[in-house]
């Protein structure tokens, strides 16, 4: 699943982050409402992870904000009060769930499970580019119909150049989406992600350049046939 987390305490944020990634998730990370938002307003997310006490925008006027919109994303809301009235104004303001802090892992990795068995399954989405297809919901990459087998880094940045198809991507901001936990990994371990996603993607059919090296600044997908 595609998922938000909007969380202002890093020490929550990160490690819950870093769980769901190993779960292939793709996770974004804010840390308050409006950063939430805008967030919403340039991916379409599958799964809202909300805090319900957040600076500059709380997760209940978030929460008004994306049904007026017309969201029709998951939204399950994550708090420390454990009372009624705040679970009838979560759920009241839209959310579809809600779980209480101090909360296992394992708790919250059956929850969104459960809650994914509501998104209909009419209309998978399929992120593509030239002759490679990724799907997020198997997990699955091809090229040209040919199956690719890639290690869980090596997936995530090949979706995250899926879903940002125009944009140029720095090593560092590879590193921060996807490394933010571990941050003894460097730069350098991206560079050695590329090349080795590179070398499966020439090897099953692809061109050379399909991730080009822009000098100085970082790395997108090709623009030319």
């Amino acid at each position: 699943m595609r998922i938000l987390l909007v969380e202002d305490d890093d020490r929550i944020a990160k490690p819950l982050a870093e769980d769901l990634r190993h779960q292939n998730h793709a996770v974004d990370i804010a840390s308050d409402g409006i950063e939430g938002w805008d967030y919403i307003q340039s991916v379409n997310y599958d799964l809202i992870l909300l805090d319900l006490m957040l600076p500059k925008l709380d997760g209940i006027a978030l929460c008004k904000r994306l049904r007026a919109a017309k969201s029709n994303a998951l939204i399950l809301m994550l708090t420390a009060r454990d009372t009624t009235s705040d679970k009838v104004f979560g759920l009241d303001a839209g959310a579809d769930d809600y779980l209480v802090k101090p909360f296992e892992l394992e708790e919250l990795a059956a929850r969104i499970r459960a809650l994914s068995r509501r998104v209909p399954e009419t209309k998978p989405l399929i992120l593509s580019h030239r002759d490679l297809q990724l799907n997020p919901s198997s997990c699955t990459v091809t090229y040209g119909n040919q199956p690719l087998s890639l290690t869980p880094k090596e997936y995530m940045i090949l979706e995250c150049f899926l879903r940002n198809p125009a944009q140029v991507l720095t090593r560092a901001a590879i590193l921060d989406k996807l490394w933010d936990f571990d941050r003894s990994s460097g730069e350098g371990t991206v560079k050695t992600h590329i090349t080795n996603l590179r070398s499966k993607l020439k090897a099953a059919g692809s061109s050379e350049n399909f991730i080009e090296t822009v000098y100085g600044i970082g790395y997108r997908l090709s623009r030319t046939p």
